[in-house]
């Protein structure tokens, strides 16, 4: 018997089809996209089962081999996207464990988080339930369309996400580096930007956590220190640095707040703050001794290393304060707060020097309200601001956490915070961290 033709196949044939003869290329564009999409996904699920059976089709093992097997495909089902529906066919195992087959698109997916997210950015912009499912007929087809209560359930799970995100315990997060920033948005009619206020961090095992989101405001000391004291409330214990681009407000919050903690100003912020007031035919030349200062410090981390950078600290400012007096009292004026990362493992200097992940990822926000130009009220834009930064924190990297790494910040932790309940370090715990 002649081997069946596979959906990955007639995919392939289908995208063929399309350039035969005199093709109108413009009319054809959507329909390929939507088909390298298809076949995209196909292929995908034809060769996980490839890689799980250790043969491909038709092909035959020995007795050693699992004993699962292919037995044809599943009926299509429709998954809806932006570019239409997409009909997919998985395929169908016997002898596998039930669980091998769930991993093949679960029995619940009709839909991709794309067009979850058109459906929310609608909502934020004001539209009804009704005007939501209007706006994805016409724009995407009818076949890509989602029911109004399915819209009304998506909009609502959102809400119900970031509330639950806001009341979450932090009570067994032990952050070591904390990171803060502010970002504005417009929020009510006839009323200038306000802030939103932003707090991430990285664990004792080296992963990013996502820690609280609130809006405020003004970036005042008040506005700031409400915003710590919630996190306190739900459990936040003091990290050993906060880092941060340092506005007058959220610096008095902190000191107030994580008193005991290490402050580490953003060397990025700090930079952009000196060449403001060097002249562009020397900026590049500033730029290269400023980083000259912090890059490649060859002491170990400690006081030894943060001796180094002010020695090269006073070199630059004695080679540029007559030229250029009030760059050089911009980098003087705050030095104990940028070299302050050099008391920590060498391995995380790069990362925590600098809050620039948060300010990217608030970057991608503002891309996406930009459109909407006005949130209709607080709630909407923090409801989105919180899906756009918790889909951003999903790809945060973490950091290494060695053996050295670890005791050198449990030394750290009981000399500034004198917690004497910290972990020794053991190879399990080091593998844990891992």
């Amino acid at each position: 018997m002649a081997p069946r033709v596979s959906p990955t196949e007639r995919i392939r044939a289908e995208i063929n089809d399309l350039f035969e003869g005199d093709v109108d290329l413009p009319s054809a564009v959507e329909q390929v996209a939507r088909l390298s999409v298809r076949l995209t996904l196909q292929s995908v699920l034809e060769e996980f089962v490839c890689v799980e059976l250790l043969r491909d089709r038709y092909e035959r093992r020995g007795e050693d081999h699992p004993e699962a097997y292919r037995n044809g495909f599943q009926p299509p089902r429709t998954i809806k996207t932006t570019l239409g529906s997409i009909e997919l066919q998985r395929p169908k195992l016997r002898g596998a464990h039930s669980a091998l087959c769930d991993q093949l698109f679960g029995s619940g997916i009709t839909r991709t988080n794309a067009l979850e997210t058109l459906v929310i950015s609608c909502w934020v912009r004001g539209l009804s339930d009704r005007d939501i499912e209007a706006t994805l007929v016409e724009t995407f087809g009818r076949d890509a369309s989602v029911s109004k209560s399915t819209a009304s359930r998506i909009c609502q799970r959102l809400r119900a996400e970031f509330d639950a995100f806001g009341r979450a315990d932090l009570s067994k997060q032990k952050i070591d580096y904390l990171y803060c920033d502010g970002s504005y948005f417009k929020m009510h009619p006839k009323s200038k930007a306000e802030p939103v206020l932003c707090a991430w961090g990285v664990d004792t095992d080296g992963k990013p956590v996502f820690l609280g989101l609130a809006s405020g405001s003004s970036e005042s000391t008040d506005a700031w220190k409400g915003f710590f004291e919630d996190l306190e409330t739900r459990g936040l214990r003091p990290p050993l640095l906060v880092i941060t681009d340092g506005g007058p407000g959220l610096l008095a919050a902190i000191e107030q707040c994580f008193g005991r903690s290490l402050l580490q100003r953003c060397l990025i912020h700090r930079l952009r703050n000196i060449l403001a007031k060097v002249p562009r035919h020397s900026q590049d030349e500033v730029k290269r001794d400023y980083w000259a200062i912090f890059n490649r410090i060859t002491q170990p981390s400690g006081p030894k290393a943060v001796s180094e950078a002010r020695r090269r600290a006073k070199a630059f400012c004695t080679k540029w304060r007559k030229l250029y007096p009030s760059a050089v009292a911009c980098l003087e004026e705050d030095l104990d707060a940028l070299v302050v990362h050099l008391r920590f493992p060498a391995e995380h200097w790069k990362r925590i020097r600098h809050s620039n992940l948060l300010e990217r990822s608030f970057g991608e926000t503002r891309r996406r309200v930009k459109v909407i130009g006005r949130l209709p009220g607080e709630q909407s834009c923090l409801s989105l601001v919180w899906a756009v930064l918790d889909r951003a924190s999903k790809g945060w990297r973490g950091l290494t956490m060695t053996p050295k790494a670890l005791r050198q910040l449990q030394d750290l932790r009981r000399e500034l915070l004198h917690d004497q309940q910290v972990e020794e370090v053991t190879e399990d715990s080091v593998t844990a961290a891992a």
